[in-house]
């Protein structure tokens, strides 16, 4: 057996692990933040777009009357330079003492300033984009009708946007912090082995999924009272226009922990180790809060996306009364399970082949044990890359070929349905496994420095190396697959679910658009007459004129 840390260099895993920290945590939520980002934008011009539709074709603004299109993109620019400034705040001074209460202070001063001044942009551009009063479809009493309401009505919409990004970053903070009571539940249960450790973790990300799913729906129902899907939207265009900064916090959590492994590698003197420790803690928190708001960002854009697609389809509600409807519905719900399920076999899977690759080196490499000999460590980087693209293939298609075939199949209010089920089942295994993996891991960090453990009703010190420690790695084993692969990998499922959905929508409205001209007809031809009653020819012929009419239409 041969047992290496996690940062060795004679461990020929180790540059694998250093690369995978960039290539998830960096560039993939990057490119996922950027994809919510876009998608979010555009569902919001396309939303604005029918906002000038609804009053008359034409608004009187400053902008070519296209104002409530422009809108959305241009609360992403001022969010840029916002976030720029933002990045100016986050420091520590080079006299102050290196833990995590002063560098955690300094992401969040960041973070808090630059949703402030894209708070305070957003409200003066909104003032000179859009008129005072905005007409508006929405959707009431069981059949959508023109509603009234006023620029303001939208700022407000856009503070309940940046509201509900700061709460699912406070809140995944609360749960996966060092030092937090989840954790420190969770290092409490390591004391009696792997098994409740893990039972602990469990649980805590499952309860995790409550009050995020509460300001969900209040946020939902807060911004379409406010103003309709365009309040949706421009709340889900607001939230993400602090996009760069949420990044860049995200992005400090693999930073540091590389820097921690270079230290350990480079054999660099222990306080050095200390610091980078610090950082690193703080990079697990700030890495399972930039996955949060990743989560609600995907939670908002999907609805963005919706209300488009509801308002491209023109379809009139989704009633589950209707077999086909409520079919498409579970199968919506179940694809995320299927989906977790596809991305942790795929972990195992590539693990166990890195494994054999690093057994295999250390018998047939002489020297590795010793330091005299390198390990091939591109080998293990070959067998990470490949196993992402073949084994994430099977997921994609899934992704890409059922709601294709729900919409063609059984129609608009089927496919609604299956988004719907997608959504609201992605949102609540996202934050469940993001938040389950942040507390596992920052559980085993914990006893880096020690934590105190009640055992037998006397408290203890316990540290690395000890028996609870050992079940809290096993448990952090467990973790960083649910909050590094099955987890994210739900907000690209939600997103893109709906994308394709919003992409086939004008085929799918044509295709409904037939039908229901073909039922006209049908109904039109369908005369019924009682066995007493006369049919007169002039009568007839008007029926046969209509029918001309409805199929020619």
């Amino acid at each position: 057996m041969y047992k290496r840390q996690e940062d060795d260099p004679r461990n020929p895993a180790t540059i694998a692990d250093n690369v995978g920290d960039n290539v998830g945590d960096v560039a993939g939520m990057g490119a996922d933040l950027f994809g919510s980002y876009v998608a979010t934008v555009l569902a919001s011009m396309v939303l604005g777009n029918y906002i000038i539709r609804d009053n008359g074709g034409s608004i009187a603004d400053n902008f070519g009357g296209i104002g409530p299109i422009l809108l959305p993109m241009t609360i992403a620019g001022v969010g840029i330079i916002a976030s720029i400034i933002g990045s100016w705040f986050v420091k520590v001074s080079d006299t102050a003492k290196t833990d995590i209460n002063t560098v955690q202070g300094a992401l969040n001063r960041g973070n808090n300033i630059s949703m402030i001044l894209a708070l305070a942009a957003s409200f003066g551009l909104i003032k000179m984009m859009l008129p005072e009063t905005i007409k508006m479809s929405a959707f009431n009493a069981g059949e959508f009708s023109i509603m009234t309401t006023s620029s303001m009505n939208v700022f407000y919409a856009v503070c309940i946007g940046m509201v509900v990004g700061y709460l699912m970053s406070y809140i995944t903070e609360f749960y996966t912090g060092l030092g937090g009571k989840p954790v420190l539940g969770i290092v409490q249960k390591s004391a009696t082995g792997a098994a409740t450790n893990i039972i602990a973790g469990l649980g805590t990300g499952m309860l995790s999924t409550a009050l995020p799913v509460i300001i969900f729906a209040a946020a939902i129902w807060g911004a379409y009272a406010l103003a309709g899907f365009y309040g949706v939207g421009i709340a889900a265009s607001a939230m993400m226009a602090t996009t760069a900064m949420q990044l860049a916090i995200d992005a400090f959590g693999p930073i540091a922990d590389n820097a921690g492994g270079i230290a350990e590698m480079s054999e660099l003197p222990k306080e050095v180790r200390e610091k980078t420790d610090v950082l690193d803690s703080v990079g697990n928190t700030t890495a399972a809060v930039g996955k949060g708001f990743a989560i609600a960002s995907a939670a908002l854009t999907a609805l963005a996306l919706f209300a488009a697609y509801v308002t491209l389809t023109g379809i009139h509600g989704i009633n589950i009364f209707d077999a086909k409807v409520l079919a498409a519905l579970f199968v919506g719900g179940m694809i995320p399970v299927v989906f977790s399920a596809l991305a942790m076999n795929s972990v195992g899977k590539a693990a166990m082949d890195m494994v054999n690759e690093v057994r295999r080196q250390f018998r047939e490499i002489p020297g590795i044990l010793e330091g005299t000999g390198t390990p091939e460590y591109g080998k293990c980087v070959e067998i990470s890359t490949k196993a992402a693209l073949r084994e994430m293939l099977a997921p994609g298609v899934i992704t890409i070929v059922t709601p294709i075939i729900i919409g063609l199949g059984m129609g608009a209010e089927a496919l609604g349905a299956y988004m719907a089920g997608v959504t609201v089942s992605g949102v609540l295994w996202a934050i469940f496994q993001n938040n389950a993996g942040g507390a596992w891991d920052n559980a085993k960090k914990s006893f880096e420095k020690g934590v105190e453990i009640e055992v037998n009703g006397k408290k203890e010190m316990f540290y690395k190396k000890s028996e609870p420690h050992k079940a809290a790695v096993v448990g952090d084993t467990v973790g960083d697959p649910f909050k590094d692969t099955s987890g994210p990998s739900m907000n690209i499922l939600i997103k893109l679910s709906s994308l394709v959905g919003l992409t086939i929508a004008p085929l799918i409205a044509i295709q409904s658009h037939r039908t229901e001209a073909n039922h006209q007809a049908e109904a039109v031809t369908t005369v019924t007459v009682s066995e007493n009653t006369t049919v007169d020819e002039t009568k007839n012929a008007s029926y046969t004129k209509e029918v001309e009419k409805v199929v020619t239409e």
